[in-house]
């Protein structure tokens, strides 16, 4: 199917000539590395049948490194160079906020939106979730090349709350330079801040200290979420609700190679109720209930129970266990016994995708194992490509690029990045609350958010996943809330909602419905709440 050209859009967009913003001086002065800037235009989109008129500002914010001092320079300038560089790196913060048209700020809710990664932008959240246009994208193969179309978002949350869409330093129009840069913002803690100083900056830049405020974060950007909601209390910020998507805040969850790192027997357990939920989508279970909420509780169970204990035990698993549990695994998994009797009964992130459609010569999704694809290399261990990525790519990039230069009137000569490759050298060290300094492991997040919820026992948290997300399984959320130290009567605070789709929720249409519905009931049931 193809889709309408990119200039016929549902949505009126860009009625008003576009005011540029003058530039605003931060306050290093000379020394100053970048400048804010920002330019405005007006709209309207179509939400529940009832029209929303908005003004739009596209710009950025210019914030500074925290503690990253380059020594070489240190010492050049003490020296007497006159060449070195001087004072810390900065961030330049691409933006969009949407404002509604004739909503006081003083009761407006205002929701910051942010994408993870780490090192992605906030293209995916703006054009498929919540921005007032959506790109069209077929729901579970690939979306065929452009002219890609564009229509009005009638599931956009400005009907419930402002938005501000933010792309993290480095990425989309973001841009770091000075001294030392990678190190100043490349890092959970160095992202944290950056985006606690932009959030702050923000709110008295449009006066909206006294709003209710939100946070959305989906996939690595709950992670920067759950520790931006103790940043931002530590600035005397207190937020009414922090809205996860995707979540992983625990990263010893993520799963690895088992013959790399031997012991670690959580990620198998957490992952394999979505391995179950795409077998019974893909219909390779022997006998598959029509209900896929009553095959999850019993995947639940077992994985918690039997399937754990298995794994506990190690090679003193008797033989007779280990059979049985295999084939249960098989009936759950749909992957033949003597595969998973191979695999030693934990299945190798990425191993999945490519052995469940072995048969038929195609891998499965990792964001979202409803889309297929061809298997590169059928001879290979684990899947080398993410299909649901290549469908729909193409079309997230072409549209927003088409829409921020069109019609936000932002961008004009600068390269838009999606993405950036910084996974693989990020600082992933934590100083979490209590530490006396950044831990040598893998980030954990939920001490930072269970001391945010206690600071502030008003405020919410909104726990979303899709089941057919192998990146980040919905299991494993669950596992991690029942694991976050807060004492009961906090645990009420924290709430659950799990759609039939995959990391990104919102590009299956009906999912995007029910996930606007909910997080605008959140928002204004939590609004309501604080005031």
């Amino acid at each position: 199917m193809r889709f309408g050209p990119l200039p016929v859009l549902a949505v009126a967009l860009a009625c008003v000539p576009a005011v540029a913003i003058a530039a605003e001086a931060p306050d290093d002065g000379p020394t100053a590395l970048f400048q804010s800037e920002s330019v405005q235009s007006a709209g309207s989109v179509t939400v529940g049948g009832s029209r929303i008129g908005f003004h739009a500002i596209a710009g950025t914010l210019v914030v500074h490194a925290k503690g990253w001092e380059d020594t070489d320079a240190l010492d050049a300038k003490t020296s007497g160079d006159d060449d070195a560089p001087k004072g810390k790196a900065e961030a330049s913060m691409f933006y969009t906020a949407y404002f509604k048209d004739g909503a006081p700020s003083a009761s407006r809710p205002v929701t910051f939106l942010f994408n993870g990664g780490p090192g992605s932008s906030t293209v995916w959240l703006h054009m498929g979730a919540f921005g007032p246009v959506r790109v069209q994208t077929a729901d579970n193969s690939h979306t065929p090349p452009a002219p890609y179309g564009m229509v009005n978002n009638d599931a956009s949350l400005l009907d419930a709350s402002d938005l501000v869409f933010i792309d993290a330093p480095g990425t989309g129009f973001s841009r770091i330079a000075g001294p030392d840069k990678d190190k100043a913002f490349y890092g959970v803690d160095q992202d944290i801040d950056a985006f606690a100083q932009f959030i702050g900056q923000f709110l008295s830049k449009y006066n909206r200290w006294n709003s209710p405020k939100y946070l959305f974060g989906e996939s690595y950007g709950t992670m920067r979420g759950a520790g931006l909601a103790l940043a931002l209390q530590n600035q005397s910020v207190d937020l009414n609700g922090v809205i996860l998507l995707s979540d992983i805040l625990n990263w010893d969850l993520m799963p690895d190679d088992p013959q790399v790192n031997p012991s670690v027997d959580l990620p198998y357990i957490v992952a394999l109720p979505t391995y179950a939920a795409t077998a019974w989508y893909h219909h390779k279970l022997a006998e598959r209930p029509d209900d896929l909420g009553t095959l999850l509780k019993q995947v639940e169970g077992f994985a918690t129970g039997d399937y754990a204990q298995a794994l506990m035990q190690g090679n003193a698993l008797p033989e007779a266990e280990r059979q049985r549990i295999a084939a249960k695994m098989a009936a759950f998994t749909g992957l033949p016994v003597n595969y998973l009797l191979k695999t030693n009964l934990r299945i190798e992130y990425g191993a999945f995708q490519k052995e469940l459609l072995a048969d038929r010569g195609l891998t499965t999704g990792t964001l979202d194992t409803r889309f297929t694809g061809a298997t590169l290399d059928p001879l290979s261990k684990v899947a080398q490509y993410d299909p649901q990525g290549s469908a729909i790519g193409g079309a997230y990039i072409a549209a927003f690029n088409q829409y921020v230069r069109s019609t936000l009137h932002y961008g004009e000569g600068k390269e838009f990045k999606p993405d950036i490759d910084v996974y693989g050298s990020w600082d992933y060290r934590h100083q979490p609350p209590g530490a006396g300094k950044p831990l040598i492991a893998l980030p954990n997040v939920l001490p930072d958010l269970a001391v945010a919820m206690k600071n502030n026992p008003t405020m919410k948290v909104m726990v979303n996943g899709g089941y057919f997300d192998v990146s980040t399984p919905y299991f494993e959320g669950v596992f991690e809330m029942r694991h976050l130290p807060v004492p009961a009567d906090l645990q009420a605070n924290v709430e659950y909602s799990y759609y039939q789709s995959g990391h990104m929720v919102y590009a299956h249409l009906p999912s995007l419905h029910e996930l606007h519905d909910k997080v605008a009931a959140f928002i204004r049931r939590t609004d309501g709440e604080a005031r």
